[in-house]
């Protein structure tokens, strides 16, 4: 079981994801579990925020340290520092991957991820997590800025969870781990016609002769 803890000023936005389908039966069964900080919470100002202007002057906000820090202290509160990583989501980070997925499903029982928003987040975040004693990796989902680490969050929750036993159906599983991801597939019509053309199954699906149609998925997986 892995337990995934988020760290985000927009709760809200991961419940509709984390409840449905694949995700939500692993949460219901326990083979993981996702707990979300909300980092307004733990500011200690009476309009609860969670950023400010950026030393050195710029454009945008920064997050700051403080309501972050004291969300990470929740988060890591009586947490092996062998089994935990921290992940910081940055567009210049190492690229996450399925490999890597595979890798921090078998390695790690908690992982918090800080999905930060703005401009960026206080470079200190990361000196004190560091000076706590955990590991911490600045991640990247891919060659593109988006508005906050929403998204990436659950797309690293989601690829991880696919790792852990149980989570996926025998067939998706099966299939994944026999030929790997971009398996090209195909279901009934067998002649799907749209504006007057048809668009058939390649022959050799259906021709019953398992060992060409072995040939042919790995053929077509795209590495």
């Amino acid at each position: 079981m892995i337990n995934f803890h988020i760290l985000t000023i927009f709760p809200e936005l991961f419940k509709p994801y984390l409840n449905e389908s694949i995700l939500g039966k692993a949460i219901y069964k326990e083979l993981l579990s996702v707990d979300l900080y909300d980092i307004r919470k733990y500011t200690t100002d009476k309009h609860n925020n969670v950023d400010d202007k950026p030393y050195g002057g710029g454009p945008g906000m920064v997050m700051a340290p403080q309501p972050i820090v004291s969300a990470l202290e929740d988060a890591l509160k009586r947490k092996s520092k062998e089994k935990t990583l921290v992940i910081f989501l940055s567009p210049g980070g190492k690229d996450f991957n399925d490999k890597r997925a595979i890798e921090l499903s078998k390695k790690y029982k908690d992982i918090v991820i800080l999905a930060g928003r703005y401009e960026g987040i206080d470079e200190r975040v990361k000196k004190v997590v560091k000076d706590r004693g955990f590991r911490l990796i600045e991640l990247s989902t891919g060659p593109y800025i988006l508005s906050g680490g929403e998204l990436p969050s659950l797309t690293i929750i989601d690829a991880i969870s696919r790792k852990i036993e149980g989570v996926l159906g025998k067939t998706e599983s099966l299939e994944e781990n026999r030929y790997g991801p971009g398996l090209p597939s195909y279901t009934r019509p067998e002649n799907f016609k749209h504006k007057g053309r048809e668009y058939k199954v390649p022959k050799v699906l259906i021709s019953g002769n398992h060992k060409k149609i072995d040939e042919w998925r790995r053929d077509h997986t795209k590495k």
